[in-house]
C-alpha cells in the first residue's frame, strides 16, 4: 500500500506535492519520493524516511518543473532499500517519469523476462520499475512501427492495454512521457484507488491524480472523477485535452482495506466515506456485540483508526465513550512498519494508559483489525495493568485468514493468527475476557450501502477469493518463497543516505538533487 499524486501545472508544483504527499504520509512511512519535470530536464529526489525528513529546503529548490510525480511507499514488493523508492525513470521513449500504488504479484516472473528477451536491466525489486519497462518498451514499440515523432492517442491505448495483459494484480499508476504529457491508469479491476481532479489557475487549468481525496481538498483542486477499473486518462502537453477511455474493464472490486485501515476518515474514494464506511461498521458490530449482553461501563477506541466506528458503537449500545489510550503521534503506524522485530519494539511505546479512565472499569476497547496478535496482546495487557477490571475486545472487520497479493503486506498464512486459530484461540492468546469480531457480509454492506458504483469489493484477506480470479495455491506459495527471499532488508533500518547511485539515461536527463 502507497500513496501516489501526479500534478500537471502551470509552474514551480514541487511545494504542492510536498504538501500532497504529507497528506499521504499515513500510506507509507519506508521511503518518498518526488521526480519534476522543467521542459527538459527531470528533477530526482528520493531516499528511505517520512516526508518531512526526505526533503529540505536544499532539494525543494532544486525541483524545478510544472509536472510532478510523487510517492510515499510502504514495502510489498521489493526489499526496504533506497533503489526500491520511488518514482522510477527510464530514457526510452522521450523519458518517462511513473509510480505506483498496488502490487503486481507476477513482477519477478516478468522481471526475468525483460532481461532474457528484451535485455532490459532493472535495476531494483520494485514493481513500479516492472510497469514503467512494460509502458515505455511498448510506446517505444509503436513509435518505431508507426515512423512516428509523436504518440497518438492509439499508441498510449495500446500501451496501458499492453500492461492490463502483463501485469497481474491491482495498480494506480502515474506516469509522465517528456514532452508528450501525463498519463494515468487503474487495474481492471479498480482495486486501488485513484481520483481525478483539476483547478483553474489563471486562463489555464491545472490538473491532478491522487490516491485519495484529502490531497484535492488539502490543495484546492475540484473533484472529477474517480479513475474507472481498466481506465486510462491521458491529458495533452500540447493542448491540454483531456482524453479518457474504459481500455479493459472487468467488476469494479476496490480493496475493503482501504475503509478499514489505510485511507484517512475525511476520504472519499470511489464514491464511498471512508468516515460513513466506518460509522456503519461499527454499527453492525454494536448490533452483534448487543447479542452477547456483556456488562460494559465504557467503549474506549485503540487510536487513532477505531475512534469512528467506536463512536457510532457507543452511541448505539448506550455507553459513555471515553479516551484511554494517549498515542506518541511521532511514532509510525505498526501495521506498515517493515519486519516483525520493529514493530514489536514500537507497540511498547506508541500507546500509554490514562488510569484514571480504566481503573475499575470494564471496558470495551475497539479496534480496526487484528492481523498477527502482537499489538493486541499488549495493549489489552497495558490496559488490565491500569487497573481495568474486564477487557472485551471488539474488532470492526472480519478475522484476516489468507494473504494478500494486492498490495497489503500479509504474504503468507502463517502469519495471520486468525488462518490457524479459531476466535476463542486468539482471545485467549491476547487475553481479552471476550472478543468479537464483524461478519464478512456485514463488512461490505457497510460500505456498499446506497453507493450505485459499487457493487462488490476486494475482500480477499478475509474470505478467500481473489477478484483477479488467477490466484491459486501455487501462486500464493511462489510469491511468499519469493517476498521471504526479498524481506532481508526490511528487517533492518537502513540509515539515511544523502545521494542516489545515478541511472544510465540516453535520451532524458536526469538531475539527482
Amino acid at each position: 500500500m502507497c500513496g501516489v499524486v501526479g500534478i500537471f501545472g502551470n509552474d514551480y508544483v514541487a511545494q504542492e506535492m510536498y504538501d500532497a504527499l504529507i497528506a499521504l504520509q499515513h500510506r507509507g512511512q519506508d521511503a518518498t519520493g518526488i521526480i519534476t519535470y522543467d521542459g527538459n530536464i527531470f528533477h530526482l529526489r528520493k531516499n528511505l524516511g517520512l516526508v518531512r525528513d526526505v526533503f529540505h529546503t536544499r532539494h525543494m529548490e532544486k525541483l524545478k518543473g510544472y509536472v510532478a510525480i510523487g510517492h510515499t511507499r510502504y514495502s510489498t514488493i521489493g526489499g526496504g532499500n533506497v533503489e526500491d523508492a520511488q518514482p522510477f525513470l527510464a530514457a526510452a521513449p522521450y523519458g518517462m517519469a511513473l509510480a505506483h500504488n498496488g502490487n503486481v504479484f507476477n513482477s519477478y516472473d516478468l522481471k526475468d523476462e525483460l532481461f532474457k528477451k528484451d535485455h532490459r536491466l532493472v535495476n531494483s525489486s520494485c514493481d513500479a520499475e516492472i510497469i514503467l519497462h512494460l509502458l515505455s518498451k511498448s510506446l517505444t514499440r509503436q513509435l518505431s512501427k508507426g515512423g512516428n515523432d509523436e504518440l497518438s492517442l492509439d499508441n498510449i491505448w495500446d500501451s496501458v492495454e499492453s500492461v492490463y495483459k502483463r501485469a497481474r494484480g491491482a495498480y494506480s499508476v502515474v506516469t509522465y512521457v517528456a514532452k508528450q504529457g501525463m498519463v494515468a491508469f487503474r487495474d481492471p479491476h479498480g482495486i486501488r484507488p485513484l481520483l481525478f481532479g483539476k483547478r483553474q489557475n489563471g486562463l489555464t487549468t491545472d490538473y491532478i491524480f491522487a490516491s485519495e481525496s484529502i490531497v484535492l481538498d488539502v490543495l484546492g483542486f475540484e473533484f472529477v472523477d474517480d479513475v474507472g477499473p481498466g481506465e486510462a486518462i491521458f491529458i495533452d502537453e500540447k493542448t491540454r485535452e483531456v482524453h479518457r477511455k474504459v481500455v479493459l474493464q472487468k467488476t469494479h472490486t476496490p480493496c475493503i482495506f482501504e475503509y478499514i485501515y489505510f485511507a484517512r476518515p475525511d476520504s472519499v474514494l470511489n464514491g464511498i466515506s471512508v468516515y460513513k464506511a466506518q460509522i456503519r461498521m461499527g454499527e453492525k458490530l454494536a448490533d452483534k456485540i448487543k447479542k452477547e449482553k456483556l456488562d460494559i461501563d465504557i467503549a474506549m477506541p485503540v487510536p487513532d483508526s477505531a475512534r469512528t466506528a467506536t463512536m457510532a458503537i457507543a452511541d448505539k449500545l448506550n455507553l459513555k465513550y471515553r479516551e484511554g489510550l494517549v498515542k506518541n503521534r511521532y511514532i509510525g503506524r505498526t501495521f506498515i512498519m517493515p519486519g516483525q522485530k520493529i514493530r514489536k519494539k514500537s507497540i511498547r511505546y506508541k500507546l500509554n494508559p490514562m488510569r484514571m479512565e480504566i481503573e475499575g472499569k470494564k471496558i470495551l476497547l475497539i479496534d480496526d483489525s487484528i492481523v498477527r496478535g502482537n499489538t493486541s496482546k499488549q495493549i489489552i495487557q497495558m490496559v488490565k495493568d491500569a487497573g481495568a477490571k474486564k477487557v472485551y475486545l471488539g474488532i470492526f472487520s472480519p478475522p484476516v485468514m489468507h494473504p494478500c497479493l494486492y498490495g497489503i503486506d500479509i504474504p503468507t498464512n502463517e502469519e495471520l493468527i486468525a488462518s490457524n486459530h479459531s476466535v476463542e484461540d486468539i482471545r485467549k492468546f491476547i487475553g481479552a475476557d471476550s472478543l468479537t469480531f464483524l461478519d464478512v457480509e456485514d463488512a461490505m454492506t457497510a460500505c456498499i450501502s446506497g453507493n450505485p458504483k459499487v457493487k462488490d469489493m476486494c475482500m480477499a484477506c478475509f474470505d478467500g477469493v481473489y477478484k483477479t480470479g488467477d490466484i491459486d495455491d501455487a501462486v500464493l506459495a511462489k510469491n511468499a518463497n519469493a517476498r521471504l527471499m526479498d524481506k532481508g532488508g526490511c528487517d533492518r533500518i537502513e540509515d539515511e543516505m544523502d545521494s542516489l547511485p545515478g541511472e544510465d539515461m540516453d535520451k532524458a536527463q536526469l538531475n539527482l538533487v
